[in-house]
């Protein structure tokens, strides 16, 4: 008989439902504080409320937890909802350094960090819509 060992989540590495809500809570401190983020942050709203949960929500599962966006919202689609930004290497570089300083603020283990700047840059990436300006 074989048995199968699975790894575990991403979720499951950043310490679950407490985790996630830490590093989306951390992110979206970091954009209210650090003056680098400031065209990022025009792009949001003055309330940060909502987009916190949604962004909670769908890191849970994209992470290997619940489905909560999925259950809520749909399926994500990310490129499509996001067309409506503009997002250029210089934003995409923003929401970036957001998450991978709240990543470092919270002090997660070397290797969780390290696979999560991973997934998040590829994603970042693929969300490019608007060439760069010169």
């Amino acid at each position: 008989m074989a048995v199968t060992i699975q790894a575990p989540s991403l979720y499951q590495r950043l310490g679950g439902e407490t985790g996630v809500r830490k590093l989306v809570d951390q992110f979206y401190d970091r954009m209210d504080s650090m003056p680098e983020l400031a065209e990022l942050r025009a792009m949001h709203g003055s309330d940060l409320t909502e987009i916190r949960n949604v962004l909670f929500e769908f890191l849970t599962g994209w992470l290997g937890g619940p489905d909560l966006y999925q259950a809520k919202h749909g399926e994500p689609r990310l490129r499509m909802r996001h067309l409506p930004f503009k997002i250029d290497s210089r934003m995409r570089d923003q929401w970036l350094l957001g998450m991978f300083q709240a990543m470092a603020d919270l002090q997660l283990p070397k290797d969780v960090q390290v696979d999560l700047e991973m997934t998040f840059w590829h994603t970042a990436e693929h969300l490019r819509n608007t060439a760069d300006t010169k």
